[in-house]
């Protein structure tokens, strides 16, 4: 109903912008200071709960948000941006622009509050977009679950499938990547279960008003 997802864009473009700052052509040391320094550490972020924690260059509670725009590589970028470039214009164009806005960061804390509750005792700093974007596919299933989405099958074949059975199936995936992997794994399954369920939840409540807004505008 909107014209133009201007927020999705503008996300996409500032994660795109930030890599190309911080990231894509800097050395390893230089990337890992920027993870400890905009991404959220969980052990440090419990305890900034309870007690101030001094920490540079943003405030240890403010990484929550900021580690949303930190990625690690092309791969994660790439991956990242290309669910939210398939999937969060439709969600936009339900909620509208600040709705959406919101909805994406606080998808995303949740799932970054959900990982450092399940990992209270990690050092490993969480970052990328992965929870807000896992908001994002949560709250498709539920607005558009007959919609056919493109996937390569073998990775050469493109085959139409209903979302829910795509949306459904990469859920369960980050189900059983999260029981059978190893301490010291890289993804943080948690977080993306966390903003999913964060992005189901919030779609269910607010389906009533958002797809009677998407006739006007809320």
């Amino acid at each position: 109903m909107i014209r133009f997802q201007f927020v999705t864009f503008a996300i996409i473009a500032l994660n795109i912008i930030v890599f190309l700052l911080f990231g894509a052509f800097q050395g390893d040391a230089y990337r890992s200071a920027i993870a400890e320094g905009f991404g959220m550490v969980p052990q440090d972020f419990i305890k900034a709960l309870s007690v101030s924690v001094p920490h540079q260059p943003v405030p240890e509670i403010a990484t929550i948000f900021t580690s949303l725009f930190i990625h690690a590589g092309w791969i994660h970028l790439t991956v990242n941006m290309l669910f939210m470039w398939v999937f969060a214009d439709n969600v936009e164009d339900a909620f509208g622009y600040l709705g959406f806005g919101f909805f994406y960061l606080i998808c995303g804390a949740m799932g970054g509050l959900l990982h450092a509750v399940m990992m209270p005792n990690s050092a490993q700093p969480l970052i990328g977009a992965s929870s807000a974007v896992s908001g994002v596919l949560a709250s498709y299933l539920v607005l558009y679950p007959r919609a056919r989405v493109w996937v390569l099958m073998f990775v050469a074949i493109p085959v139409p499938l209903p979302a829910v059975w795509v949306l459904c199936g990469w859920l369960g995936l980050q189900i059983l990547g999260l029981s059978l992997a190893l301490p010291g794994r890289d993804v943080a399954f948690w977080a993306h279960i966390g903003g999913f369920t964060t992005g189901l939840i919030l779609t269910l409540l607010l389906r009533g008003r958002i797809t009677t807004a998407s006739r006007g505008r809320i």
